[in-house]
């Protein structure tokens, strides 16, 4: 059976190249999105590319949907090797303004639904686990992991709490076999979001101050590659010009 690389939210930009990093590599590429129709464009690329790529409409946040998720990819694709959660929620509002229903909505889109994947894959992994065989759990981070900055109250909470879920799952597992990675993404990523509202941040592009999500997705791969004796557990990836 194939071995599979499963992206949690893969958008346009990291998630979709992440997906087609894997891809590349001989790894049948499962992507996520809440709409099917989003993936269309990924999937039709990474099979032009002369890759394999599954998408697969799914709410992170709903236990029973996870659970089939995970089970259908193991049943009919194949072992999940790669798990990279990579759903951002970043919605910024002042905490005068910020409602209950929208700081929940997202702790659950950035952090439980963190749990929720990393629980069920886990639990397969955990059970296949073989010196010759990586097996690799990623969440995506961001600079809202290590601090809160103003306006930010409700993804800062979210994704601190997705870092202490990334920590504990690796001291955990690590032993077990199962590499558990975090990664701070540190800096405005070439996205048609950050064009359109940011485009001063955005013309910083021309001098290599904003990330390029192929280069980020190169990061991941070597997270997967890197030997068991030599793990990272955090990386943090910024712009040459980025201030921290």
């Amino acid at each position: 059976m194939n071995k599979v690389a499963l992206v949690i939210g893969a958008g346009d930009a990291t998630g979709g190249a992440i997906a087609r990093r894997f891809a590349r590599e001989g790894f049948a590429s499962c992507v996520t999105r809440r709409s099917l129709d989003k993936l269309q464009p990924l999937l039709e690329q990474i099979s032009a590319d002369g890759g394999v790529a599954h998408g697969f409409a799914s709410d992170a946040r709903k236990e029973e949907e996870v659970v089939a998720l995970i089970e259908q990819i193991e049943s009919t694709i194949g072992p999940i090797e790669v798990l990279v959660f990579n759903i951002g929620a970043n919605a910024p509002s002042s905490i005068l303004q910020e409602t209950a229903r929208k700081y929940f909505k997202i702790w659950e889109m950035a952090c439980f639904g963190g749990f929720l994947n990393g629980r069920e894959v886990a639990k397969r992994m955990v059970h296949r686990v073989t010196p010759e065989r990586a097996q690799t759990i990623i969440f995506t981070g961001a600079t809202a992991s290590l601090r809160g900055s103003a306006n930010f109250a409700a993804f800062a909470g979210a994704k601190h709490a997705l870092r202490a879920l990334a920590q504990s799952m690796a001291r955990e597992l690590g032993p077990q076999g199962i590499h558990v990675a975090h990664v701070v993404v540190d800096g405005a990523i070439d996205t048609g979001f950050i064009r359109d509202n940011f485009p001063e941040r955005y013309a910083l592009k021309a001098q290599l101050g904003i990330l390029n999500p192929d280069h980020i997705a190169d990061q991941y791969w070597m997270l997967h590659s890197q030997p068991r004796d030599a793990w990272t557990h955090e990386l943090d990836l910024r712009p040459w010009m980025e201030k921290f």
